[in-house]
């Protein structure tokens, strides 16, 4: 069976690219191995981060450096072997987070933020997934002044150069809104035009549903069975081998494994992280950032979700959630989370790349083959844009971003 074209992948980033190359008219074939969202998509905070315009930096304080080092602090957690698998990576991870050139990477990252919560709500709309998400923000609480007088001063200066818009609170404003919290911290910082998804995965499953009520194709299969074949590309599935003139390779953190047995060695890695739900006996109101600890809590349908931050770790590696005992421990002191939920700690992978900006755009050295991935922490967020975007650039239509910024010939 032939059809227009294949979208390996069917987390947020290759959905939302399948639903926008349906809207202009491809006959799209959307493949993964599990159902839709239920990889890295479905285990984040929920966040669209309308205010996160800047790509996140390696830390370069020496004190946080010496602290993740040496395993302390709930923020970083790293494998010996990831270390050594993702050297050269991450070395140019750390010199591209330099001054100069993260203002760089900020200027191309920040024009796709800007669309992020406006492209979400057009798909939710045709998808009928408004309930999901709740359109209050979210908070970052500090424990200390001085963390949030910097945090305030970043703020301020972020609103001028993007718009972002934001809102002091002192510890009576805090306590007021969120009265499940209960030790005396500095205040927050209220990020007000973030949205909050409160189940991430079913968000993706709606796209998906809407992707399939308007004649998409939704299989089973295994991205690492693609191959070129003809004029275009086939790829195994549960309906026999599928055939199209081009393929689109939205596989987050497991696109490096095939696009090296395509013969490309880009600057890919990644960061694991974990996720708990608890029933608290008093939740909270909107997602919360310990933001001097390095975790989130956000409600969700199935509780009170707590994420950690970074393991720097093969993709593949045992999972080690001693960032999420650490983290748990801080959390009750902010909150009573009551009991965990029976079940164990769910681990994904954020897909990164070196110069903190996503592959979108045409594989450089095979026809009909085309990329979309390493939307690191954002893929969330960025899913709809990066689907436009991707799609855009396929149909041959003028972008409405310019995407020289992103595309996959920079390190080819």
């Amino acid at each position: 069976m032939t059809h227009a074209i294949l979208v390996l992948g069917a987390g947020m980033v290759g959905t939302c690219t399948a639903l926008h190359l349906q809207q202009r008219g491809f006959d799209v074939v959307l493949v993964d191995r599990r159902a839709p969202g239920q990889e890295t998509s479905m285990g984040n905070a929920g966040l669209i981060q309308r205010e996160a315009v800047e790509p996140y930096a390696f830390p370069r304080e020496p004190e946080f450096l010496l602290h993740a080092a040496w395993g302390r602090g709930a923020q970083v957690h790293w494998h010996a072997q990831g270390l050594w698998q993702m050297a050269g990576a991450l070395r140019r991870y750390f010199k591209h987070s330099g001054p100069a050139l993260h203002a760089r990477a900020t200027q191309a990252y920040s024009r796709l933020i800007a669309h992020a919560t406006h492209e979400h709500a057009e798909l939710m709309r045709a998808a009928g997934a408004q309930a999901l998400a709740r359109q209050e923000g979210f908070r970052l609480v500090f424990r200390t002044p001085q963390a949030m007088d910097a945090a305030l001063h970043r703020a301020s200066d972020l609103h001028d150069r993007f718009g972002v818009r934001y809102q002091a609170q002192n510890p009576h404003q805090l306590a007021q809104a969120e009265p499940g919290l209960r030790m005396p911290l500095a205040g927050a910082l209220h990020w007000l035009d973030p949205w909050a998804v409160h189940d991430p995965g079913a968000l993706v499953q709606r796209y998906a549903d809407l992707l399939v009520a308007r004649g998409g194709l939704l299989l089973t299969g295994d991205a690492g069975s693609l191959q070129p074949e003809g004029l275009g590309w086939s790829v195994q599935t549960s309906q026999g081998r599928m055939r199209a003139e081009q393929a689109v390779l939205a596989l987050g953190p497991w696109a490096d494994r095939l696009i090296r047995t395509l013969g490309y060695r880009f600057p890919l890695f990644v960061k694991r992280g974990y996720h708990q739900h608890y029933r608290p006996p008093v939740g909270l109101r909107q997602p919360v950032l310990d933001a001097e600890s390095g975790y989130v809590l956000a409600p969700m349908v199935r509780g009170l979700r707590l994420t950690t931050g970074a393991e720097f770790a093969p993709v593949d590696a045992p999972a080690t959630p001693v960032q999420l005992t650490k983290a748990e421990a801080l959390a009750r002191q902010l909150l009573d989370l009551g009991e965990a939920l029976p079940e164990p700690p769910w681990l994904g992978s954020r897909p990164c790349t070196a110069d903190m900006l996503p592959v979108m755009g045409p594989a450089p050295r095979h026809k009909g083959l085309w990329f979309n991935f390493g939307h690191a922490h954002q893929g969330c967020t960025l899913g709809p844009v990066a689907g436009r975007l991707l799609a855009e650039m396929l149909h041959g239509q003028r972008t409405w971003i310019d995407p020289a910024p992103y595309l996959p010939s920079r390190f080819d």
